[in-house]
């Protein structure tokens, strides 16, 4: 089987799994118990080593939760007051939280995106005022791979607010694109499952000085900010995979280049649209069967032992992208879409395996309607 649905999920790293139970078969013990101490000091390494690759300690801090939409929840839910303004190209756990509000009386400010899916930044600018409490725009598109340049519009909107929040969905830039958080941004959130990790465990990183509420209350963990006992067998797990996820990362990230430029060359361009800007994350490559059915496609892709995605896994059962809709593309392009993602275990191989099973796939449904 060729696997190439890695934005959806990664396969796990099995030595940090190996790692991970090890370490929790002979530290079993609850963080917070008195007798603790062990199990208390392994999760202070590991939430300085997770934090210490994306940002500098003396400035943010990192409260571990249950995934990507737990963070990306919080982020919206503690700081959402007033009007918020997100991109219309986030995330559904942006965009859904962002519903939530609007629905408890909060004014919801979508800013558009272009054709690649990247925010349009002017217009998103101008829906910010002297009431809007918070911004949040996804670093990465995770149907698109559209890189946004999260740090240029962090310090325009804090300069046309100071008071603003400025939060950004970094999951799908986490350990691939080379990250450094700066004062300018508040909260950032990421996952473990999509380097390497396990489902069940993520994280959202905070400048430190930044006021946030809970949403869960309780024991009093991660500084107050997340109550409940922590998961130290994933959150070590996360630890290790990041280690091993960073250690080759820049090398990665031209190879990663390099396998989604070979596979749209091969792929029949008479058949299939590029969806995917050039510029943006060398980790995902979206196309469209123009007038055929993605759905489909994925089927008969599977049949010959190729695993591609359809869009994002956490809307997998609209009949549409909303994200894509959002890029102003129409029925037969948003019909025929399939998104293939990378992970550094993809190799040369299987991506010519993979363009000679889309090609085969496409041809053969279109045959079969005429």
């Amino acid at each position: 089987m060729i696997y190439l649905d890695n934005a959806a999920t990664t396969q796990p790293f099995g030595g940090a799994m190996a790692q991970a139970g090890e370490f929790v078969q002979k530290c079993y013990f609850n963080p917070s118990a008195q007798y603790g101490g062990e199990a208390s000091a392994a999760l202070k390494e590991a939430r300085a080593s997770i934090l210490e690759k994306i940002a500098d300690p003396a400035q943010f801090e990192l409260i571990f939760t249950s995934g990507g939409t737990e963070a990306d929840n919080h982020a919206l839910l503690a700081c959402g007051r007033r009007n918020v303004v997100i991109s219309a190209g986030e995330h559904a756990a942006v965009y859904e939280a962002g519903v939530h509000l609007k629905n408890a009386g909060v004014e919801l400010r979508f800013a558009p995106v272009g054709q690649d899916g990247g925010v349009r930044e002017e217009a998103l600018l101008s829906l910010v005022d002297e009431r809007t409490s918070l911004v949040s725009v996804v670093h990465v598109n995770n149907e698109t791979g559209a890189v946004n340049d999260i740090f240029g519009l962090a310090r325009r909107v804090k300069e046309k607010n100071p008071r603003c929040a400025f939060h950004s969905d970094g999951v799908q830039a986490f350990g691939k694109l080379p990250v450094r958080l700066n004062g300018d941004i508040d909260l950032y959130s990421v996952s473990a499952h999509k380097i390497g990790g396990l489902r069940g465990t993520g994280a959202l990183i905070k400048r430190k000085g930044f006021p946030l509420q809970p949403l869960l209350h309780g024991g009093g963990q991660e500084g107050g900010l997340r109550s409940g006992t922590e998961n130290l067998f994933g959150i070590m797990d996360f630890a290790f995979a990041a280690a091993e996820k960073f250690k080759n990362a820049e090398a990665d990230l031209a190879r990663m280049r390099e396998l989604r430029e070979r596979l749209w060359q091969l792929l029949d361009q008479d058949l299939y649209v590029r969806l995917s800007p050039a510029d943006g994350s060398p980790y995902i490559l979206t196309v469209s069967a123009r007038g055929l059915r993605g759905e489909i496609l994925q089927r008969l892709c599977a049949e010959r032992g190729v695993i591609v995605g359809t869009g994002s896994a956490c809307s997998s059962k609209k009949p549409h992208s909303r994200v894509l809709e959002a890029c102003g593309y129409k029925g037969d392009v948003l019909d025929g879409v399939l998104r293939m993602s990378f992970s550094p275990a993809t190799n040369e191989e299987e991506i010519v395996l993979a363009a000679q099973a889309l090609n085969a796939a496409a041809a053969a449904l279109k045959a079969r309607i005429g």
